[in-house]
Order: structure tokens, then C-alpha cells, then sequence
């Protein structure tokens, strides 16, 4: 079992997992809430078979890494990131996250800079600001995250069980891609994960990384669906080429948030040609 201690909490170090495959150029897969890094099993395929080196590793609080009451924003998934890279001694690594796997890219891009790191890739990005404010009118309620936490203290099993719906489009036949199996192996991983992680990261969706974006100098690919139900295409995806440098954006048409598992064909093939070229 592979680890890198990033902090302590009293008696016990906070440990991150990650799984190191492979040889070439690197390749930090981050996954989204509430799965774990094996939840990048059909991109890990393609780069490996690609001649990278695959690295994925599980956040605070999910997964196998350290589970902690505290350290859940941005800030503190940025550091947890820059002592992986550290450990591993990496240099011009490709950063790849998921959802809230994108906050830890653009937060650490804008913190620590690029010196080791040479592209990004966000899939189904939270940037640039989530919430609805007088100068984010594009943004979403606030109620609708009171509502998400009251819905995971009152009973987070059944918050996970419907997260994981949205997840995948269930409901819309038409666009669900994933099994019934899938659909409970997901719900496994996420009702494992910390329940104060769980809970604290609703708020960690409310950061705005609008001064982060800016200050991005690596070329990026962003790529999301349309159709995506957690983290909605306009308020999302659609304002990022404003606001980041050198970008180029895939629109997957009907997508919904689990587009690296449904979409597997377009992500791979996005991807490699990013990394490729």
C-alpha cells in the first residue's frame, strides 16, 4: 500500500493512497465526490496502453487515504497534491481531475505555479464560482447547498443513493450509460467515505477560484457535457474560456456528469490527443 503522510491530526498521520502504474510521462489522475481514484479505470487503460505513467491517488477523507475532521478545502486538497508531487519527485506532469478534482488543479496551479507541471485537463470542471451572487447571477442558489447538507445529516446513505442517480442521468434512459452494477459499486465507494468529509465538502463547492483561473500558464483541456446534472454546463464549463489563457473546450452533447465512465470513446480520444501533441 503506497502512502505520503501530509499532516497529522494528535496522535495519527493523515495519509493520502495512490497507485503508481507504468512508465513515460506522468499522468496525476484526481478523481470527483464522493468515488476514489479507481474510479479512472477506463482513462488508466487507455494512457498505460499509451505508454504513460499512471498516478492516481484517493483525497482526504475518500477512498483508502486518511480520513481527518478537518482540512477539507481547497487550500489544504492543493498542499495535499503539491506533497504527492514532492514525494514522487515529479517534473512536467499532466494534472487530470474530475469535478472537484478540477478545484485542486486551478488551486494549485495558482498557488505553487507550473514549474512542475506542463498540462491540465479538467473534465467536468467546478471552476469558476458555483454560487449565485450579485456578481455571479449565473451562479446556483445557496438554498439548494443548505439543502444538500440537511439531506446529508438527516440521512447520507440515501444523499449518496440519489447523488450517484445524478451522477450517471438515471431517469433519462436515453443517456444512462452506466449498470446497475456500476451504479452500486459507486454507491459502495461513496457511502464508505468520511461522513465529515462528506458533509465539508458541500461547502468546499462554494469556492470561487475566478482570481485563480487567470493565473493558469500551462495549456488546458476542458471537457464536459451538456447534459450534466451536478455541475451545470453554463454556469460552469461555458464562462471558463474567458477566464483561462490557453484552453480548448470539448462539449460532449447530452453528457452528463459521469462522462470519463460514459463516455469513454470522446474522453480517451480528447485526452490523447491533448497529451499528444
Amino acid at each position: 500500500m503506497a502512502t505520503v503522510t501530509v499532516a497529522h491530526e494528535n496522535s495519527a498521520q493523515i495519509d493520502i493512497y495512490y497507485e503508481d502504474h507504468g512508465s513515460g510521462q506522468a499522468v496525476v489522475l484526481i478523481h470527483g465526490y464522493p468515488l476514489d481514484g479507481r474510479s479512472w479505470e477506463k482513462q488508466e487503460h487507455a494512457l498505460l496502453h499509451a505508454g504513460f505513467r499512471v498516478i492516481a491517488y484517493d483525497r482526504r477523507g475518500f477512498g483508502r487515504s486518511g480520513m481527518p475532521s478537518g482540512g477539507y478545502d481547497y487550500d489544504t486538497f492543493a498542499a495535499d497534491l503539491d506533497g504527492l508531487l514532492k514525494h514522487l519527485q515529479l517534473e512536467g506532469v499532466v494534472l487530470v481531475g474530475h469535478a472537484m478534482g478540477t478545484g485542486e488543479i486551478t488551486r494549485y496551479l495558482s498557488t505553487y505555479g507550473s514549474a512542475r507541471v506542463s498540462k491540465a485537463v479538467l473534465l467536468s470542471a467546478i471552476p469558476p464560482f458555483l454560487l449565485k451572487a450579485f456578481d455571479n447571477p449565473d451562479g446556483v442558489d445557496q438554498s439548494v447547498f443548505d439543502r444538500i447538507k440537511t439531506a446529508v445529516l438527516n440521512d447520507r446513505p440515501a444523499f449518496i443513493r440519489r447523488y450517484i442517480d445524478d451522477f450517471y442521468d438515471v431517469g433519462i434512459e436515453a443517456r444512462c450509460r452506466a449498470s446497475e452494477q456500476t451504479r452500486l459499486s459507486s454507491f459502495n465507494v461513496g457511502v464508505s467515505a468520511s461522513p465529515i468529509a462528506t458533509l465539508a465538502c458541500v461547502d468546499t463547492w462554494l469556492t470561487d477560484f475566478r482570481a485563480d483561473l487567470p493565473q493558469i500558464d500551462v495549456p488546458v483541456l476542458l471537457v464536459h457535457g451538456d447534459g450534466d446534472r451536478l455541475l451545470p454546463y453554463r454556469a460552469t464549463a461555458a464562462r471558463l474560456p474567458g477566464l483561462i489563457k490557453d484552453v480548448e473546450l470539448v462539449t460532449i452533447r447530452d453528457g452528463p456528469h459521469s462522462i470519463a465512465w460514459s463516455y469513454p470513446e470522446e474522453v480517451n480520444a480528447a485526452l490523447l490527443s491533448f497529451l499528444t501533441r
